[in-house]
């Protein structure tokens, strides 16, 4: 999974990927003139893996990885060609969801906090980006259609995209408008912005923390939304955890930043963990929730879902109250799946493929 974060400038962004990478990057680096992005990979704590990793002792344990990127911050004086430049806008292309962080503190450059303006900036930016994205491949189109080039594929491209243009210009994003599997796999290749899930973070200062809850349920309305106290869980982050558990329950937080925004990010992205178990190996893989058995196999690796047999399955449930393996198929809670069966968040899978 790859998360881009963005936002205005001196909205914290550099202060929430060090508190949720435990990274040191320079929180003023961007107004330096660096464009290339801050990036981590870190792991998906799940003490699910722990528990299975203590059971079957293996050689490797390996957990969920989220990939966070850092973008600099969107330009706001009308200057700019595109949101992000050369590699920049290559690499946002390529993340599966954006984070937008707002600033709701204070600071010695901006005279008002206003998250819910940003918020609709951002949004008009990003739409703005979109749009123009559309328009271009649209008239290149046209001219193809001008020079005779007027095939069936192109035809259909024409259509989805005058749709989005449609939706666009109503100040509509991508991701509300309800497109057919067909027409997906034409428009796959832009990669659209507005078509990727969005989560906020509004990042407070520690006398505005968790004192938030209107705004937050506010934004909430139409995205999921995590306050962080930016600048105290960067702090928090280089601290060793036992301190930092402490200084936590001060500020009244339950659970770091990097788990909080995992648990908004499955749930944004629907997600759902499932698990391959054995001497060698106990890991975690991430799939959508709906997906099937053998879309599961192709997660684990291709070859293994092109001689898809079947799923031996059981529940990770069922195998902590059980004690075993061998006791989840004595009770008779051991299960054969086909192709067509949909995996469950917690299963555990053994593909049996012919390749």
């Amino acid at each position: 999974m790859k998360i881009g974060l963005i936002g205005l400038p001196g909205s914290g962004k550099t202060t929430v990927f060090n508190a949720l990478t435990g990274a040191t990057a320079d929180t003023g680096v961007f107004s330096g003139g660096k464009s290339e992005p801050n990036l981590a990979v870190v792991e998906v704590r799940d003490d699910r893996v722990t528990r299975l990793s203590e059971m079957f002792k293996p050689k490797k344990t390996i957990y969920a990885t989220i990939e966070l990127m850092d973008f600099a911050g969107l330009v706001q004086d009308g200057t700019k060609k595109e949101l992000f430049a050369g590699k920049s806008m290559g690499l946002i292309k390529n993340v599966n969801a954006l984070g937008v962080v707002l600033r709701n503190f204070q600071d010695d450059i901006h005279e008002t906090i206003s998250p819910q303006k940003d918020l609709e900036l951002i949004e008009s930016e990003i739409l703005l980006n979109d749009l123009i994205l559309a328009e271009t491949r649209l008239e290149r189109i046209e001219a193809g259609f001008k020079r005779g080039q007027a095939t069936p594929a192109l035809k259909a491209e024409d259509a989805i995209l005058r749709r989005i243009c449609d939706q666009l210009n109503q100040g509509r994003s991508i991701r509300e408008l309800d497109i057919a599997e067909e027409d997906q796999r034409l428009i796959r290749g832009f990669q659209f912005l507005t078509q990727k899930p969005l989560l906020v973070i509004l990042n407070s200062d520690e006398t505005r923390f968790g004192k938030s809850g209107d705004l937050v349920a506010e934004i909430q309305t139409r995205y999921n939304t995590v306050e962080f106290s930016g600048r105290f869980e960067m702090d928090l982050a280089a601290l060793d955890p036992e301190e930092a558990r402490d200084f936590m329950q001060d500020m009244g937080i339950e659970t770091s930043a990097r788990d909080r925004l995992t648990n908004l990010a499955y749930q944004t992205m629907n997600y759902i963990s499932f698990f391959t178990v054995g001497q060698d190996e106990v890991r975690a893989w991430t799939l959508h929730k709906g997906m099937t058995a053998v879309d599961a196999a192709g997660t684990i690796h291709t070859d293994l879902a092109r001689g898809f047999i079947r799923a031996e399955c059981f529940t990770y449930n069922d195998l902590i109250e059980l004690g075993s393996e061998k006791a989840v198929k004595e009770k008779g809670r051991f299960r054969l799946e086909g192709k067509e069966y949909i995996v469950k968040d917690s299963d555990i899978l053994n593909i049996r493929s012919g390749v």
